[in-house]
């Protein structure tokens, strides 16, 4: 009886995780899927919640996500995170609404290696003025039937940079 209740966990415990998944799975089908359910799951209105389970779907073991920024001197400084440490940081600091799409992309790939280096910009509100602009460097590892996010390693305008024009549309 033991056994039995054990192997009837088990599949109910695999299939919720199987249906979790599902869920996402056309998320990480391609490239274009992977990096669109990247922008679109971080967006939303003051106060939105965002699907954080999507989001963890989107990243490989280990992956991580990498800001620059600069330090307290006005060097420049990165730090790195794992996608726990960005949902903890973006539910506890961003108070406003946040709006982050795609405006160009560049992208290579060579087998199990895609990199796509992913020009952004954020607003405020969905139709509202730019807030801030930048480069997201983008690293997906292609396994047989689906992408993972390796790493996320970006730098805004606001750190001092001005996007060049072969970054833009």
């Amino acid at each position: 009886m033991k056994k039995l209740l054990l192997i009837a966990t088990l599949l109910i415990a695999s299939n919720s995780f199987a249906q979790t998944n599902a869920k996402y799975v056309n998320d990480v089908s391609s490239e274009n899927n992977i990096i669109a359910a990247l922008y679109n799951v971080i967006c939303g209105a003051p106060g939105e919640a965002r699907d954080w389970e999507r989001f963890k779907y989107l990243f490989g073991k280990d992956a991580k996500l990498i800001p620059t920024g600069k330090n307290p001197n006005g060097g420049y400084q990165y730090r790195t995170m794992t996608p726990e440490e960005y949902i903890t940081m973006f539910s506890t600091r961003i108070k406003t609404g946040f709006f982050e799409k795609e405006l160009k992309r560049e992208t290579v790939s060579f087998g199990t290696v895609v990199h796509a280096f992913s020009t952004y910009e954020t607003r405020e509100t969905e139709n509202g003025p730019s807030t801030n602009r930048g480069i997201n460097s983008i690293q997906l590892f292609k396994d047989q039937d689906r992408y993972y996010i390796v790493n996320i390693f970006w730098c805004a305008e606001s750190m001092g940079f001005t996007l060049p024009a072969s970054a833009l549309k």
